[in-house]
């Protein structure tokens, strides 16, 4: 039975060393707490290349800052392209309709209200308070300038698992 586990742990390492090699995955480190609870400060992630893949609401990407090219952020997305974003009593609504965020630290703050453009998309920190880099500073986050998909955190081993 130990044989095995160590043939499928190797399996498998091979396959993300492939996929790495081929620029198909990426690892990335957390570095604030705009993303908790889901990430926590000091969690490794590995994110896959988004290629021609169409965004969800609930995926967690990786982007460069706009103001800071250098830097990359972390958020979910909560809007999609053509969507109405309005914020307001402290939750999100999308279209009209609150939008359930069962992933959501906090409310949400300040009102506004969005239109999102056919190739963008709404991104917020699920840590309301502590996210201060999400659309409601930067607007909507071009769908082309997203190149990761959050998918596994890796480390620490106690935490360990989708995301």
């Amino acid at each position: 039975m130990r044989k095995r586990r160590w043939v499928t742990a190797a399996a498998a390492f091979a396959v993300v060393g492939i996929a790495a090699a081929a620029g198909r995955l990426r690892r990335f480190a957390i570095v604030d707490g705009s993303m908790r609870p889901a990430l926590e400060p000091n969690d490794w992630v590995v994110a896959l290349r988004r290629g021609d893949k169409e965004l969800r609401r609930g995926d967690i990407v990786v982007f460069a800052d706009p103001d800071h090219p250098d830097r990359n952020l972390v958020k979910r997305v909560v809007g999609l392209p053509d969507e109405r974003i309005e914020i307001g009593n402290g939750q999100v609504h999308v279209d009209g309709a609150v939008l359930a965020e069962p992933w959501a630290n906090g409310p949400t703050w300040p009102v506004d209200l969005w239109e999102i453009p056919p190739d963008s998309v709404f991104v917020l920190g699920d840590d309301r308070s502590a996210s201060s880099r999400d659309s409601r500073t930067i607007g909507p986050v071009p769908v082309s300038s997203i190149g990761w998909i959050v998918t596994t955190r890796y480390w620490p081993a106690s935490r360990f698992g989708s995301v």
